[in-house]
Parts: structure tokens; C-alpha cells; sequence
């Protein structure tokens, strides 16, 4: 259908068969230039310094008339906020979503994909797909539920995230970890090795199904607080929203609470719900303990066991005014029993982001023995990759060699040197040890000449540690023996 060319000029007046001539911004996703100076925004100047634009004239190039269409945009959502979205979600891989469309389809039409994600995130007409429900097993044999979204709408949670972390770390207390920038599970486990060794007592919480039972009302308060912008809370209100969706196809709908265990807007979302629900009420409440916390993972460290019993209970109920509840089997008080500290209690052990805190045997700078109270890799931990190590079942990959396997499995055995290495390193023995084990089943079945001796086999394998521990990643760490 042919446009017609009736424009009113300046003063009111037709200008019959004439085209108004705008600025056309040439904005690439990856280093494109800036906009035109005669752009300027409609609502005014955000906090973030990052928001530069507010009006953006479409020009992506191509035959498919993007290049003679000029919209005006109310959402400062640029198109290189949007492709550096994609990077990120990109580099984190991840799962393909309800639609089955993986990372790589989705780079197959990415330069259409993202202008047209792009138009729909910056007009306010962009509608969060299902999110899909799979299920992952826990430490307890139970079932943890997951929600994966497509790929689109990772980078649209990205961009959004991406807008409001800035604005929310400058209210964030220190003493939380998890899923920050410049913070890391190793440096919430340090900060837990200092606190136990002035605090006498521990409490260790776990907080039952936090991300299906955070309060919708009570989250979207706290967003109320640091964000003005309507369109950003529109946008969190409809993925707090959206369907979920197993792969059988059966779908439901969140009533009020819950957020997908898996989103990637879902962390910042809930650092800020606990900041209120916990962080910043417990620094008040009780200003001469602390905490550390790592997304829902939470230790509070006390003075005396009956301080520990009256702060518990205090807990407890400000979490129940949260709509959250403490798991009663999982949750405990610690003592931290070490050298000079000689009260009696049942338990004197807690678990961390993988590692187990315990009292342990330590070297002074003397070189006298003393009891410590430090952590290590848990057993929980080591169970979880001995059963990874047992269900790859290598041992009978006989069509495989030494550089192949080394291959396959050195970004695994680096993750976990990297990881629980971290602290007491030495005690990563029966780790490794297990997969030198392994090892030497495998060189028994590939190699007819050890006749099924398992001792003939382990001297080869230690042979071969001690000439090229470069093979395996642990082996350079002095893990060779078998």
C-alpha cells in the first residue's frame, strides 16, 4: 500500500508530495557510531551515565525497509546495550529454552533476532515467553526445580540487569557475595575463616524453597524504592509473571510469588529482596555480630550459645513476616570447637558452598601442632564428583589414549583443583586419587601386556606421571600417585 505524501510543515501548512528529511543514525551493535546531535532525549536525564540515548532512528542496512522506517523510542534501550547482552549470555552457553532453540540457531539470524528483540524491548511491546521447567537432583536425593528461559529472552533479562546492577550495588551491604560483580564464593569462605576465629558460634540457615516462595508484593516494594522508571518495572512485573512450562507442554502460572531458579535477572532480583528481608534488618538488629551470605546461603556468626538460640528465633520470625521459612532439619547451630576452646556441644561442623567446616589439624609458625577450626572440600563435594567420575565410566574408553583423556577431562579436574583447592588443597587426594585409580583400570583393559595386574598397571601410570605431568592437570600439582 503507497504511503501517501501529505506532511504539514512547521507552521501548519501541507506540503504536498515533499519527504521530511530526519536524521538517520548509522548505530552498528558492536563499535557503530554515535548518534546524531539533533537526537536528544524525551524523558529527561537517568542516573545511570550509560543511558545516552532516547529517540533512535532505525538503520540496520538490508533490503527489508528497516532502513525508510523512523519510529520514536520512550525507552532508553540502545541497540548496543542489546548487543552487549548477547555476548554475555553467549560466552554463559547454557541450555536452549521452551522454544528448543539453542545458542548457535539463534546466531544463525542473529542480526535480524536482535534488531527485532531490540524493537520490542525499546517500544514496551516485549512479552516474556514460558519459561521451562526441568527438574536437577539434590545432595538429599530430592528434586530441585529449575526454570530455563529461551535465548532471547536471557539477553533481555541481560539488558535489563545489566541497566539496574549499578544502581542496586551502591545499596548492597558487603557482607553479601553471591552473584555480584567483583565478588566470588572463595572470598565469602575467607570472610567465614576470619569470623569463626573471633566468634565462638555459628548459625547455619537454610532457607526452605526461597526462590518459589519470594513475595511478588513484597519485591516489587523494594524495586519501588530505587527505580522510577515504569517501563523497567513493567518489564520485572511480566517475568515475575510468566508461565511456566515442563516438556510435556502442561503449563501454569505463578499466584503471587516465585521467581525462576535460573533466569538471569533472578539473582540481582533476589540480592535485593534479602537485603531487605535480611541484610540490612539483621545489621540493625544486631549490630555487633555478623553474617556472610551468598545468595540464600547464609552463616551468622555469635558470641555464646545462648545468644545463638535468642538470634535464631529472631530470625525466624522476621522470615516468616518475609513469607519465607527456615528448613528446620537443615538449619543448626555450630560450635566452633578449637584449640583453648573446650565447651562441650553435639555439633561442631557446618557446610559452605562445598566446603565443610570442621576442627581440623594445623601447623603453627613454630611448627607445633594445634587444633584449628578451618574448612576443606566437604564429603558431600567429593560423593558428587566420585559419582561423576563413576558414571562416565572411562576406565573402559580402550579406544581412547592417555592425551585423549587428558583432553576430555583436564577443564573438569582444572574446575575442581581451581575451585576446592582454594583451602587446604592436600586434601584433594582421595579426589584425584580416585581418578588415578580409574586410570589404572582403564590402562589394564587397553593394555594387554599388564595381563589384569592392577599393580603393573599403576607403576606405568606413575611412570608416566612423573616423566609428563604435564598430561593431566592434577598431575602437575603433585597428584600423580596411583
Amino acid at each position: 500500500m503507497e504511503q501517501r505524501k501529505s506532511y504539514k510543515d512547521a507552521k501548519g501548512k501541507v506540503q504536498v508530495g515533499q519527504t521530511p528529511v530526519r536524521p538517520n543514525t548509522k548505530a552498528l551493535y558492536d563499535g557503530g557510531h554515535s548518534r546524531s546531535s539533533d537526537e536528544t532525549p524525551v524523558m529527561g536525564a537517568e542516573r545511570r551515565a550509560m543511558v545516552v540515548q532516547l529517540a533512535l532512528p532505525l538503520s540496520t542496512g538490508g533490503n527489508d525497509g528497516r532502513n525508510n522506517a523512523t519510529l520514536t523510542r520512550d525507552i532508553p534501550i540502545t541497540k548496543q546495550m542489546v548487543w552487549a547482552s548477547y555476548k554475555k549470555v553467549r560466552s554463559n552457553k547454557g541450555a536452549a529454552g521452551i522454544d528448543n532453540q539453542s545458542p548457535e540457531e539463534y546466531a544463525e539470524r542473529l542480526k535480524d533476532n536482535l534488531y527485532i528483540l531490540w524493537n520490542r524491548l525499546s517500544s514496551g511491546s516485549y512479552f516474556p515467553p514460558a519459561v521451562l521447567e526441568v527438574e536437577i537432583p539434590k545432595d538429599d536425593g530430592k528434586k530441585r526445580k529449575l526454570g530455563i528461559p529461551t535465548v532471547n529472552d536471557r539477553i533481555a533479562q541481560q539488558v535489563i540487569k545489566d541497566y539496574l546492577e549499578p544502581r542496586f550495588e551502591t545499596e548492597f551491604l558487603a557482607d553479601s557475595y553471591g552473584y555480584r560483580p567483583k565478588k566470588n564464593a572463595h572470598q565469602a569462605i575467607e570472610q567465614v575463616r576470619q569470623n569463626v576465629r573471633q566468634f565462638r558460634w555459628v548459625i547455619d540457615m537454610d532457607i526452605t524453597g526461597f526462590f518459589d516462595n519470594m513475595s511478588h508484593e513484597l519485591l516489587l516494594k523494594a524495586v519501588d524504592r530505587h527505580v522510577e522508571e515504569k517501563w523497567v518495572k513493567l518489564y520485572i512485573k511480566r517475568w515475575l509473571e510468566a508461565p511456566i512450562e515442563d516438556r510435556e507442554g502442561n503449563q501454569r502460572f505463578r499466584t503471587g510469588k516465585g521467581a525462576p531458579q535460573g533466569g538471569v535477572i533472578s539473582p540481582l532480583l533476589a540480592n535485593l529482596f534479602l537485603h531487605y528481608a535480611f541484610d540490612k534488618w539483621f545489621s540493625i538488629m544486631f549490630p555487633s555480630l555478623k553474617f556472610v551470605r551468598y545468595a540464600d546461603d547464609t552463616v551468622v556468626h555469635c558470641n555464646s550459645e545462648q545468644e545463638a538460640e535468642r538470634v535464631l528465633k529472631t530470625i525466624k520470625e522476621r522470615l516468616s513476616s518475609c513469607g519465607l521459612e527456615l528448613n528446620e532439619r537443615k538449619t543448626k547451630i555450630v560450635y566452633c570447637k578449637k584449640a583453648y576452646r573446650k565447651a562441650r556441644y553435639k555439633t561442631v561442623k557446618f557446610d559452605f558452598l562445598g566446603y565443610s567446616f570442621q576442627p581440623r589439624p594445623a601447623t603453627s609458625k613454630t611448627g607445633d601442632l594445634f587444633l584449628s577450626f578451618d574448612c576443606a572440600i566437604s564429603r558431600k563435594s567429593e560423593v558428587k564428583i566420585g559419582k561423576i567420575l563413576s558414571d562416565s565410566g572411562f576406565h573402559t574408553w580402550t579406544r581412547h589414549d592417555l592425551e585423549q583423556l587428558a583432553e576430555e577431562f583436564n577443564p573438569q579436574l582444572r574446575g575442581w583443583l581451581n575451585y576446592y583447592g582454594k583451602f587446604r588443597r592436600t586434601m584433594l587426594n582421595r579426589i584425584f586419587g580416585l581418578f588415578n585409580w580409574r586410570l589404572i583400570k582403564w590402562a589394564v583393559k587397553k593394555y594387554k601386556r599388564f595381563k589384569g595386574s592392577m599393580r603393573k598397571a599403576g607403576r606405568w601410570i606413575r611412570e608416566i606421571a612423573q616423566k609428563f605431568p604435564y598430561i593431566f592437570v592434577h598431575w602437575q600439582y603433585g597428584f600423580g600417585g596411583a
